[in-house]
């Protein structure tokens, strides 16, 4: 009574620091644990220890066997901080169960439940054994009979005074339920004497008995017998839940009888059972509730069997399923609480307050594991305990109730000094005042008294909340906190602001790469406010402080324009732009189409070859955002000047044709083919080269010149001679009246000191078409040791193949032509010197201007940039890049 007149006078002081934690109700850090003492022990004293956190700290009380100690009462009880130390323990005096009581302003907790127990064990009586006499396989039992005791015991037993124990095997087995020592079928060598001995580990002693004589009779030997089963284990045990459980089992019998185990209902031991050597003890570790059931122990041998079962109950001590809580409730609520916990038998539920068992009353309601209390008051603060128990075990679940009782007070939640909100938004202005019981609430605009309306609510936590703001809402407003014990007030500003807009978002955008360009991103907003820009592409945010290649912030405050330079095919994508304030979010989003020259043929593949054609076949590679117009094939041979451009059936080949015939091939060559795409954007990258394949040969077409012979070993005639073009081999026999004679063909103009007039045809040409003006330009043609010197160059062009053809002279690498605008042309260029006209260039193709057009080609402004950086010519008809 004094703790709660102290509690009722300190619960405003208490309430005040509520929120801080500062003061808190005993809990328990450690608890009593059960004791089992020697009896016999030197030592003079017996140590209960008890702790708990809390604050105030806690004082600490005691009870024995349910009534308090009076530490004034008895000397040989001391309290050491939360311990109880007792001093000379006596069996009469100090035996049975103790609780700690840990108390301070908050309440009072109750410490689980200790035993305290003396173990001991008492001599054998010094009695001489009466001789135990057996026939030859006969079985035997020699009893222990341990003395009067308390604690669990061990057993042993000792033959003829040897140290070493007896041993068990499937003849002999020591019971540690009884301590008897059982011998299945007797020999000659187990006559002598034996001993027992009978540990207390609890006790701290062990005891020896008198010994026991086994002689043998001599009225013969005993025949085989069916086994007798003199160990069984109880026709009902109960084990404890996580407990090692051991069934022992044994039978006299001759011959010595065998030991199995199995379970009535049919299902199989568990996977965890251990045995002893002889099976005669099953252990269970680990016991749980499907362990439980009737087992059985089979004893057999020759002449019959013997069964032996019982039955495992399981049992669990309580555990928690559903503990109680701290609550702190205002004066006038209604207090529910609920506990639940699992055990077999199922757990009864018993509640205290301030370690005092609690009884229903008119405001107080019990029922099972739930408390009820309604209309609190201050009185029934304290600290509660739902006791959970069955006849194994007590546990207890605590909790603080605090029933508060105040003023309303807003020294820790003030209404926010300044609230701030956009034109036509929304803002709710807390009030939320510590009060117990809770206040009642109302506004003030300035001096005037705010009621609900359309654009005003009240809501019932309190909270002011305005909707579709104005300038005018702004201004000054109190929060008025009231109940029974008085009232209190706070108060805060709103401020109102200009809302943000975007006017000018990111648009969607076409481009082409390597173009520079400009996303618009810009804001009106009020002058006040704060403005960010952050940029994401494709969902992940732009760092544009870490210098990102390619992006760039361009405008001022209101401005967040983004710059790309230099564009690429992986800037395509959608762009968000987010303007940040400190009161909104804004976003606008545009995605960037950027086309470009195709990407690479793929899977090129030679499908058949001949002498002088080719069939190939492709997959087109990415179109990059711009559709594919055109394809064209390149070959290179070991004894060409890079890739060339060849004629093709179809001659051209659109953006929808995946497959052609190369025509004009030469026999006995080596060829690599390569695929190139191009589109209204330019010419792409080629495809990777086709394997190397060989056409196949074919009769020659132009005859050999200046033949001459001589100069070989004997038997054996070189003849040498000219050819045009250095790309065949020939290697034969030829028989002559029996004799073999080898002749050898080969290619030694090339390494003829002759000089001839056959050069390289010209390479590297491209064009450019603007208007009717053709314009060519070619690599100019050095001649090698054994050439002519070049003198110039021949253009030799017609309209087609069966039109007369024209010629245009020029010492230069360049020229130009007038080329009817609805017309067709084609064009070769041949190298001229004084032994006559050198090679020509492969047949160049160029489009009439109106089927470029409809195309979409832009002829008119080849990328100049492109063609510096990389290094290569355009040939935009043929499609011939030539490295």
């Amino acid at each position: 009574m004094r703790l709660l007149w102290k509690l009722i006078i300190l619960l405003p002081f208490i309430n005040s620091y509520a929120g801080e934690g500062r003061f808190s109700r005993p809990i328990f850090t450690q608890e009593p644990q059960d004791v089992i003492f020697p009896l016999d022990l030197s030592r003079s004293e017996i140590i209960l220890n008890c702790a708990a956190n809390g604050y105030p700290p806690p004082q600490y009380r005691w009870k024995q066997n349910g009534t308090e100690i009076d530490f004034t009462m008895s000397y040989r009880y001391k309290l050491e901080g939360g311990r109880l130390a007792i001093s000379n323990p006596h069996t009469d005096h100090d035996i049975g169960t103790y609780q700690c009581l840990a108390s301070n302003l908050l309440g009072t907790s109750l410490s689980q439940k200790a035993k305290l127990q003396f173990a001991y064990i008492e001599d054998f009586e010094t009695k001489t054994r009466s001789t135990v006499s057996v026939r030859e396989g006969q079985g035997v039992v020699l009893l222990c009979g341990p003395p009067p005791h308390f604690g669990d015991l061990s057993y042993a037993w000792t033959f003829n005074d040897n140290p070493l124990y007896v041993q068990e095997d499937n003849r002999r087995f020591v019971s540690q339920e009884t301590g008897n020592l059982y011998i299945a079928k007797v020999e000659p060598s187990d006559v002598g004497n034996y001993t027992c001995f009978v540990t207390n580990k609890e006790a701290q002693r062990s005891v020896q008995g008198p010994p026991t004589p086994l002689v043998l009779r001599n009225d013969g030997v005993m025949g085989e017998y069916e086994p007798k089963t003199e160990v069984r284990f109880p026709e009902t045990m109960h084990a404890a839940k996580d407990s090692s459980v051991k069934l022992e089992c044994f039978a006299l019998g001759n011959p010595v009888p065998d030991i199995s185990w199995r379970r009535l209902d049919g299902s199989p031991l568990p996977g965890k059972v251990k045995y002893s050597q002889s099976q005669a003890i099953l252990e269970i570790p680990n016991f749980q509730q499907e362990d439980e059931g009737f087992y059985e122990c089979i004893a057999g041998n020759i002449r019959g069997r013997n069964l032996a079962k019982g039955q495992l109950i399981f049992y669990a001590p309580p555990e928690w399923e559903q503990k109680i809580q701290n609550t702190y409730l205002s004066i006038y609520d209604t207090l529910f609480w609920e506990c639940k916990a699992s055990g077999k038998p199922s757990p009864w539920y018993t509640w205290l307050k301030n370690g005092e068992l609690l009884k229903p009353e008119e405001r107080i309601q019990i029922e099972n594991g739930t408390l009820t209390i309604t209309m609190l008051n201050v009185s029934d603060s304290g600290v509660y305990q739902c006791a959970a128990e069955n006849k194994y075990q007590i546990i207890y679940a605590n909790a603080e109730l605090r029933v508060l009782a105040s003023t309303p007070d807003f020294s820790k939640n003030p209404i926010k000094k300044n609230s701030v909100v956009q034109v036509g938004g929304d803002i709710a202005i807390e009030c939320k005042p510590n009060a117990f019981p809770r206040a009642i609430i109302s506004w003030k605009r300035g001096t005037e008294i705010l009621r609900q309306s359309k654009r005003v609510f009240l809501l019932e936590d309190g909270s002011l909340k305005i909707s579709n703001v104005t300038r005018s809402d702004a201004g000054s407003y109190t929060c008025i906190a009231t109940n029974q014990f008085g009232s209190a007030k706070s108060s805060g500003n709103l401020i109102v602001k200009e809302r943000t807009v975007i006017t000018v978002p990111p648009s969607r955008m076409d481009v082409t790469v390597g173009e520079s360009i400009v996303l618009p991103c810009q804001v009106s907003h009020d002058p006040s406010m704060e403005v960010m820009f952050v940029w994401s592409f494709n969902g992940e945010v732009i760092d544009l402080k870490k210098g990102v290649a390619h992006f760039e912030r361009i405008g001022g405050e209101s401005v967040g324009d983004l710059m790309i330079r230099n564009i690429q095919l992986s800037h395509s994508g959608k762009y968000l732009c987010t303007v940040q304030t400190a009161l909104e979010h804004l976003s606008a989003m545009a995605d960037i189409i950027v086309r470009g020259p195709p990407g690479p043929p793929e899977n090129v593949r030679v499908d058949h070859i001949s002498s002088t054609t080719s069939q190939l076949s492709w997959r087109p590679g990415p179109d990059n955002n711009s559709p594919i117009q055109i394809f064209t094939i390149q070959t290179r041979t070991p004894f060409s000047v890079g890739w060339q451009a060849v004629a093709t059936v179809p001659e051209i080949l659109n953006g929808q044709t995946y497959n052609a015939t190369v025509v004009g091939l030469n026999p006995w060559v080596e060829y690599e083919f390569r695929v190139v795409a191009g589109n209204s954007i330019g010419i792409g990258e080629p495809s990777r080269p086709s394997e190397m394949l060989r056409t196949k040969a074919s009769v020659p077409v132009v005859a050999p010149a200046n033949i001459n012979g001589g100069g070989g070993s004997r038997a054996e005639l070189v003849i040498t001679w000219e050819v045009i073009f250095c790309e065949s081999y020939f290697e034969g026999k030829k028989k002559k009246k029996g004799k073999i004679y080898k002749l050898r063909i080969s290619n030694n103009s090339c390494q003829n000191s002759k000089r001839t007039h056959f050069h390289q045809p010209p390479a590297n040409i491209a064009w450019k078409l603007s208007n009717s003006k053709l314009c060519l330009n070619w690599e100019h043609v050095k001649n090698m040791e054994n050439e002519s010197e070049v003198l110039g160059y021949k253009i030799l062009y017609r309209q087609n193949r069966q039109s007369k053809t024209h010629i245009l002279e020029t010492n230069n690498t360049s020229a130009e032509l007038l080329v009817p605008f609805e017309e067709d042309y084609l064009i070769e260029i041949r190298t001229v010197s004084d032994g006559g006209d050198g090679s020509s260039s492969e047949e160049i193709r160029i489009p009439k201007m109106s089927s470029l057009s409809s195309r979409g080609i832009q002829v008119l402004k080849p990328s100049a940039k492109f063609l510096s950086l990389v290094g290569i010519f355009y040939c935009f008809a043929t499609q011939s890049i030539i490295r």
